[in-house]
């Protein structure tokens, strides 16, 4: 039996197989002293047989739910992903639900093996993932024994977020643009590089360089140099869109330092509309999705209750890191 069959194994399922009660098998998991050798042998040959897992924080109360779901992610310490395991914890208690948080290195399969193995030791009822690769998902969804399902998997949002930002960057009149996208294969770098791609066609905008970065504020300051020097080519960008606000902000310090202006040699437009976008000097122009409505979603759906519509569209923070074009 696969694993993901074992989900749908119960206390009633392993009775039936060892030919014994239900009581019985729930004595045999409690390690009762009234339980015969050769019983407490069938029962835990059962439940072998058939993948059942002992739910630790539910067989107190006769059930096999454990009302807590898993959190699978990458890493904590940058805005995007810490925002949606906040978000995805108050969704759950709105639903009723505790979270358990397990962190792995989303490009390391088995530091993501051993986190899914944890969370699932702890018998939760279904998986949600932040910040994962693709690749990631789809093994999880073919082989995990419970419902899996990532932040924004399914959605048009991060798209549309993208597109919003190219919308404006047109708006204001550039019609060359360059992208700093996060690592591939993320889920969320899919679908912002689609959004922005798309928008760019539809506008009739120029993409007159790709560069990437690891999401991080350091990642964004080492491509500045390349930025530099594609700014002073005649048909060089005048705007820079950046797959999140971490990432412009290590690009805005490094160009500054370089002593090239912003807006003036170059706009930037960055994504999540982090609290201290606000902030930045100069202030940063910024796209946001929302994240809570996003993440209500995703608890419904692994919890296959009813599927809330009420999620906000994406909306641009406009500031004073995008002005027209000077060139």
């Amino acid at each position: 039996m696969s694993e993901r069959d074992a989900r749908r194994v119960g206390m009633r399922d392993v009775a039936r197989a060892a030919g014994v009660s239900a009581q019985t098998v729930s004595r045999v998991i409690n390690d009762h002293a009234s339980i015969r050798p050769e019983t407490r042998r069938r029962v835990l040959e059962a439940m072998a047989a058939l993948g059942y897992r002992v739910n630790n924080a539910a067989r107190a109360l006769g059930t096999d739910r454990s009302h807590v779901l898993g959190v699978l992610a990458s890493d904590a310490t940058l805005f995007g992903p810490g925002a949606g395991i906040a978000a995805l914890e108050r969704a759950a208690r709105e639903a009723g639900r505790w979270v358990t948080t397990a962190y792995a290195d989303a490009a390391d399969p088995d530091s993501v093996d051993a986190a899914v193995r944890h969370l699932l030791d702890q018998s939760v009822d279904g998986i949600l993932l932040v910040a994962q690769r693709i690749d990631t998902v789809a093994r999880l969804e073919r082989d995990a024994a419970v419902p899996v399902l990532a932040l924004h998997q399914g959605t048009a949002l991060q798209a549309d977020a993208a597109a919003l930002a190219v919308a404006h960057l047109a708006e204001l009149g550039h019609r060359r643009i360059a992208r700093i996208g996060g690592p591939d294969g993320w889920i969320e770098e899919g679908a912002r590089a689609e959004g922005f791609e798309n928008a760019a066609s539809a506008h009739g905008i120029t993409v007159t360089d790709r560069w990437s970065g690891d999401w991080s504020a350091a990642s964004g300051a080492a491509v500045a140099g390349a930025v530099a020097d594609a700014i002073g080519r005649a048909d060089g960008p005048t705007a820079v869109a950046v797959a999140n606000d971490q990432m412009a902000l290590g690009l805005m310090s490094a160009l500054s330092a370089a002593g090239r202006g912003i807006p003036s040699d170059i706009s930037v437009v960055g994504f999540d509309d982090n609290p201290d976008a606000a902030h930045y000097r100069p202030a940063l122009t910024s796209v946001r999705v929302d994240i809570s409505g996003e993440a209500r979603r995703c608890v419904a759906v692994v919890l296959d209750a009813a599927v809330p519509t009420a999620i906000d569209a994406p909306v641009l923070a406009a500031r004073a890191s995008t002005a027209p074009p000077t060139r």
